[in-house]
């Protein structure tokens, strides 16, 4: 039985869910769909028993863990911003869009069979995902150091196209190279480049 999502969960409780969702990804990524729960388990510290009280399916863990990735992606702009200048924490969250990217890719079957199943979980991520964009654009255009004409929505497509050709783990390099590319012509244009 799952537990009651109404009720606050104990520090513990909560510690074991976390493990939980990040030994998931993990073993999604590098099992796909195939992964045995009971591995999960096992890299999470935890019994079986608990791993099914928190997630009773596979696809709810599946679901789960991506949830638990998306937040941790977004959550993770304010803190950016308090402790970089805009720039700099915009150029650091997109390396964590590719550490997301990278496990939304090893998850992927896991993800369309859950998806099958019914569950939705790409429900919200979107909009999670283009809101901490905008934040973390809005700070840049605010400091003056990238250009105005540029909108979230393209900054995401652009990320998009890196995360669909080099989100491997062993292309890092080159989606390192093009984030710098894409970060680069986010840079105001000098005023005598752009008169001439």
């Amino acid at each position: 039985m799952a537990r009651d999502a109404g009720r606050p969960l104990r520090a513990d409780a909560q510690r074991n869910r976390d493990k939980i969702l990040t030994a998931a990804v993990r073993v999604f990524t590098e099992e796909g769909l195939d992964a045995h729960l009971e591995r999960i388990a096992r890299e999470a510290g935890v019994g079986t028993a608990t791993l099914y009280r928190n997630f009773p399916t596979r696809e709810a863990l599946v679901e789960a863990a991506y949830r638990n990735e998306v937040a941790q992606l977004c959550n993770v702009v304010p803190d950016l911003l308090a402790t970089k200048p805009p720039l700099e924490a915009l150029r650091a969250w997109t390396r964590l869009f590719m550490d997301y990217a990278t496990a939304k890719l090893g998850m992927a079957d896991a993800l369309r069979a859950a998806a099958a199943s019914g569950s939705n979980p790409h429900a919200h991520s979107h909009n999670m995902i283009q809101t901490a964009i905008t934040s973390l654009m809005d700070a840049c255009t605010a400091a003056e150091t990238i250009r105005t004409d540029i909108s979230p929505t393209d900054m995401f497509a652009a990320l998009a196209g890196i995360a669909l050709t080099s989100a491997k783990p062993e292309q890092r390099e080159q989606a390192e190279r093009l984030l710098d590319l894409t970060l680069d012509g986010l840079k105001p244009v000098p005023a005598q480049l752009s008169d001439n």
